[in-house]
């Protein structure tokens, strides 16, 4: 009789990363700032077509120190920062309010890569706030527009409900925004990106804040 797989066994055995034909990080050949890397291969993922490249987990924690993370949608990337957006009153805009330290994790398993992004995020001024609220699909807005992210649900027909007079009201008022809709910008002090490779190491690349821009070096993986 067989023995039953254990489920550390059936992890064990699941592949990680598609080899070979995983692309390579010369860290001789890296770009001077990290937002360069980044767009880089964000055009690399969209390109070969990765699954949803521009999700990210975003990483907060509140006054106490308590970690939260969750999915959201890169919307752009400048000079500033990495940007997304969320309600201000919802946890994600109180974690920040609290504590304004946070940090990013893409993960593109397809090309064997992962950038991490940690620093400090801040509010848009209302008017970017106003804009990308603007920009987003109907759907989109009346979920926004619900506003009643992360509390008790008593039933699905009462979000239902909810959704359906957001929906109603925002196809009415084409100019109808959420109060409380807040772009964030996610300035960083440190961006590390992460390259698997066909048969050896992989290869970390760090980038730090510095006085004169941006110091590179490699970490141990």
């Amino acid at each position: 009789m067989t023995e039953p797989v254990t489920l550390r066994e059936r992890l064990r055995a699941l592949p990680t990363f598609p080899r070979p034909g995983l692309p390579v990080l010369d860290p001789g050949a890296a770009p001077a700032t990290p937002h360069e890397l980044f767009t880089t291969w964000l055009d690399d993922a969209i390109e070969t077509g990765v699954l949803a490249p521009h999700a990210v987990v975003l990483s907060t924690a509140d006054a106490a120190g308590n970690v939260h993370a969750r999915t959201v949608i890169l919307k752009d990337v400048t000079d500033e920062g990495w940007w997304f957006a969320s309600q201000s009153g919802g946890p994600k805009g109180r974690d920040l309010e609290a504590n304004p330290h946070a940090s990013m994790t893409f993960l593109w398993p397809g090309r064997g890569r992962q950038v991490r992004v940690t620093g400090t995020a801040a509010p848009a001024d209302p008017e970017t706030s106003r804009a990308d609220f603007l920009a987003r699909p109907d759907l989109s807005r009346a979920a926004g527009l619900v506003d009643r992210q992360s509390e008790p649900l008593g039933s699905l027909a009462e979000y239902d409900a909810a959704f359906a007079a957001a929906l109603q009201a925002v196809t009415a008022d084409r100019g109808l925004v959420a109060p409380g809709w807040t772009a964030f910008v996610l300035a960083p002090t440190d961006v590390e990106f992460w390259q698997a490779s066909d048969d050896g190491p992989h290869v970390r690349l760090r980038y730090r804040e510095a006085d004169a821009g941006w110091a590179t070096g490699l970490l141990w993986p």
